[in-house]
């Protein structure tokens, strides 16, 4: 299961395209409210969660962690215990974890992107502590999947979808949702 958490400010672009190309992969994923079920984005726009904060646990069942962006979105995800337990439980066991715009700088704050190839929202470059922070809209080193910004979030579940089901099949998704660059 890939857990995808929203917390109040998230960015909607982020959090709702990501998921939807995932699930287009036929991926399972939840969306996951951080402390509420009915969970409002930066734009004001309010999405029900799958499931809350406090029904999930990390466990072997757990294959990914995504953390949209957004103000104050990042922050609220970052204050999270929940949300800390699953990134830390997903780092020790070798799992994916995503996260665009500011919410890659949670992940820099925790030391998971020192020595790493990483990238974010403009700005927020100096969180990304002791990584090789790189100009692209998306960048994957290994298990850590990050991106710049709503603009990005396509390629960012693309992303997603090819460390999960391999490249082919994130090509031909690309191209049945009929993408372009």
């Amino acid at each position: 299961m890939i857990y995808l958490f929203l917390a109040e400010g998230f960015e909607e672009t982020e959090a709702l395209a990501t998921a939807d190309v995932l699930r287009r992969a036929e991926l399972d994923v939840a969306l996951v409210g951080v402390g509420a079920k009915v969970v409002t984005g930066a734009h004001g726009i309010a999405v029900t969660a799958d499931v809350l904060d406090c029904e999930v646990l990390p466990d072997e069942s757990l294959t990914g962690v995504v953390l949209p962006g957004g103000m104050p979105g990042t922050l609220h995800l970052e204050q999270s215990e929940r949300v800390q337990q699953f990134i830390d439980w997903a780092a020790a066991h070798d799992r994916v974890i995503g996260a665009i715009c500011a919410a890659p700088s949670i992940l820099g704050h925790k030391g998971l992107l020192a020595g790493r190839r990483a990238t974010c929202f403009s700005g927020y470059e100096q969180e990304l502590t002791g990584a090789q922070v790189c100009d692209e809209p998306v960048c994957v080193d290994g298990n850590y999947i990050t991106a710049w910004g709503a603009g990005a979030a396509l390629p960012f579940g693309f992303a997603l979808v090819a460390r999960f089901c391999g490249a082919e099949t994130a090509k031909r998704l690309e191209a049945s949702m009929r993408c372009v660059r």
